[in-house]
């Protein structure tokens, strides 16, 4: 068995208003009267408010600290100078989220954790992450350590099966789970649509899990199920690869009508692998790749968008933020439960490149 037994977030300090980032946009793209107005559509139909970034740029209309301070923003950054930026801003936000997922638990020391599994897909680096971790926060040196990498929105998901088996084969595993992006250092100004979409939606943030082989006192989330499904007639409409300046974002607006048609497959067969029905559920943490995404879910299950809720309230406060979204939907579910709901279940979806469709079932435990 294995148990989250806590949760952390995190995101960097500068936040903006969605329509601020819209006009930067509009500079920066050097779009004319008609299209500008279209993107500012763009941003308003988004469902987002607010969204953070590690760059401070994008509220400034000059005086830039990382894009040249010229109407072109040329010479645009490398790939190089922007993986530079990621090593130099990952690590604190790594730390912030998994301080604050080991503060909620009194009786943990940092010595004590087994396994730490860092998931990233906004910037790479040898040795990375997970070394500087296990540095800065003073883990063992002996600590299992596993990087997951270039797997999109999703990835969350790969890390709890992992975890998961952790503790299967070792009653005493204590597995940090880190994940952590900055899609904000990737803007690409290119005007093309999957260029519009991508700087409409991303954002950067962190969120951090301790999955334990034993329950701990308090509310504890114990995965029960995990289904995974490739839908390969919507493999070119979301891709994430590695460009010249920087990593290029493929998004089309047929991504909701994809997973449309694949969303009510997945659910059953999740639920079948667990003799549940569908009634079974109570809460819903379904990942916010976008307000259209949310909609078609939404219809084809027939939620409400209360009971969809907190997928809004993570979209609307902190945009897109690739694989650690979800986790932020599932920190707000976590922040309302109570004895109450001791032995309810959670449906959790994520999506991503492939076009992959992950999903899952976690039993609240109350102890």
């Amino acid at each position: 068995m294995s148990y989250i037994t806590s949760i952390g977030t995190a995101n960097p300090k500068h936040r903006f208003a969605q329509q601020t980032i819209a006009s930067f946009m509009v500079r920066a793209m050097n779009l004319d009267t008609e299209s500008a107005r279209k993107l500012q559509a763009l941003y308003r139909a988004t469902g987002i408010e607010t969204r953070y970034s590690v760059l401070g740029d994008y509220g400034k209309n000059q005086g830039f600290d990382f894009f040249p301070n010229n109407q072109y923003l040329e010479p645009f950054p490398t790939t190089h100078q922007r993986l530079n930026l990621f090593r130099k801003h990952a690590i604190e936000l790594s730390t912030t989220s998994i301080n604050q997922c080991l503060e909620k638990i009194s009786s943990i020391e940092k010595k004590d954790i087994t396994h730490l599994i860092v998931v990233s897909c906004t910037g790479m680096y040898a040795p990375g992450l997970d070394i500087d971790l296990v540095k800065m926060l003073e883990l063992n040196s002996s600590i299992h350590r596993t990087c997951i990498n270039f797997m999109g929105c999703y990835a969350a998901f790969n890390a709890l099966k992992l975890a998961d088996s952790f503790c299967v084969s070792n009653q005493h595993a204590k597995v940090l789970i880190v994940c952590t992006e900055l899609c904000s250092i990737h803007f690409q100004k290119e005007n093309t649509e999957d260029n519009w979409l991508a700087n409409a939606l991303f954002a950067d943030g962190s969120a951090a899990l301790l999955v334990e082989s034993q329950p701990r006192k308090g509310t504890n989330l114990k995965p029960v199920s995990f289904h995974c499904d490739l839908v390969s007639e919507g493999e070119r409409d979301m891709a994430w690869t590695v460009g010249d300046l920087g990593f290029e974002m493929k998004l089309s607006t047929y991504v909701p009508e994809v997973i449309r048609n694949g969303i009510k497959k997945l659910t059953q067969s999740l639920l079948t692998r667990i003799v549940k029905e569908f009634s079974d559920v109570s809460y819903f943490a379904i990942h916010p790749g976008g307000k259209k995404i949310l909609e078609v879910i939404e219809q084809e299950l027939k939620l409400s968008k209360e009971q969809n809720h907190q997928a809004y309230s993570v979209l609307k406060n902190y945009g897109n933020m690739s694989s650690p979204t979800v986790l932020f939907v599932l920190n707000e579910i976590v922040k309302n439960l109570n004895g109450h709901d001791d032995g309810e279940n959670i449906l959790s979806f994520a999506f991503g490149p492939g076009l992959t469709l992950e999903s899952m079932i976690l039993q609240i435990e109350n102890h």
